[in-house]
């Protein structure tokens, strides 16, 4: 009499699903370059080759050069810090300012939240990208303007999701618990209310993360942000679309954008899941 056993592997669990995983890796990337881009490219992203004009990308320029002879990935490499910095500027603006008008607007209730809740009906009814491009043509054309032009069209998207958790929380048997236990306003705003209902913003800020960077790129496309020779993405796409016959300067800046936003989407998605 034989008695067979069969071995079962040991299974491996991963801490996120892959595609999670890959968009991590995509944002520590661009982080990185945005922190340190001289680690990853030897060349000047102003000052370029007359002669190496236009070249294709090959094993010496991963993206090609452009028409004053730069190298292409330098500059988006370079361009990283303005980008990212700009839409980390966005995000902390209309988090600081939607999460506070959401909060008020939530646990005050009454005249306040019916004054602030019309504030923010009356800016969601302006389109985001319309809305940046009015304010950054009155603060100036510049980067940063263009990061506070797309922080404040935002402001109205995390003041509606705040007051909407706010609302939820606040009636929660826990908060009216602390309401008859004798708890002050400001012990259960701080210590039951506010993190609570700031664990949705999270997901929203990665988001919005993202959506900055489009909308940053958006206006730099359009010349709202910093002349050349910067080398924000959205300037880069901008002057690659002059050169339609060498399409790897319009496709190389659009692409890591893409792959950017993306990513970082993606993550948020996962983040709402794991909530």
């Amino acid at each position: 009499m034989t008695i067979s056993s069969t071995a079962t592997a040991p299974r491996i669990t991963l801490p996120a699903p892959p595609f999670v995983l890959l968009s991590l890796l995509v944002v520590a990337i661009i982080i990185a370059w945005s922190i340190a881009p001289n680690l990853f490219t030897s060349f000047d992203s102003a000052v370029g080759v007359p002669a190496d004009k236009l070249q294709a990308p090959s094993a010496a320029h991963w993206f090609g050069t452009d028409h004053l002879g730069r190298d292409l990935l330098a500059r988006v490499i370079h361009g990283t810090a303005s980008s990212v910095s700009s839409a980390m500027i966005a995000v902390l603006i209309a988090l600081f300012l939607g999460g506070l008008t959401g909060l008020l607007a939530g646990f005050l209730g009454g005249w306040v939240d019916t004054v602030l809740a019309r504030l923010v009906d009356v800016l969601l009814a302006i389109p985001n990208f319309l809305l940046a491009v009015i304010v950054v043509t009155a603060l100036g054309f510049s980067t940063t303007n263009a990061a506070i032009a797309t922080g404040i069209s935002a402001v109205a998207v995390f003041a509606r999701v705040m007051r909407s958790e706010v609302i939820k929380t606040r009636s929660a048997t826990f908060v009216e618990a602390s309401f008859l236990s004798g708890g002050s306003r400001w012990h259960i705003l701080t210590q039951h209310v506010l993190p609570n209902a700031s664990r949705s913003v999270l997901p929203l800020a990665v988001l919005r993360f993202g959506q900055s960077v489009l909308t940053i790129a958006g206006l730099a496309f359009l010349g709202y942000g910093d002349p050349p020779p910067a080398s924000d993405w959205g300037l880069l796409i901008s002057i690659g679309k002059d050169y339609l016959r060498w399409p790897w300067l319009l496709y190389a800046p659009a692409l890591v954008t893409v792959i950017t936003v993306l990513s970082l989407n993606r993550i948020s998605r996962w983040l709402r899941k794991t909530d």
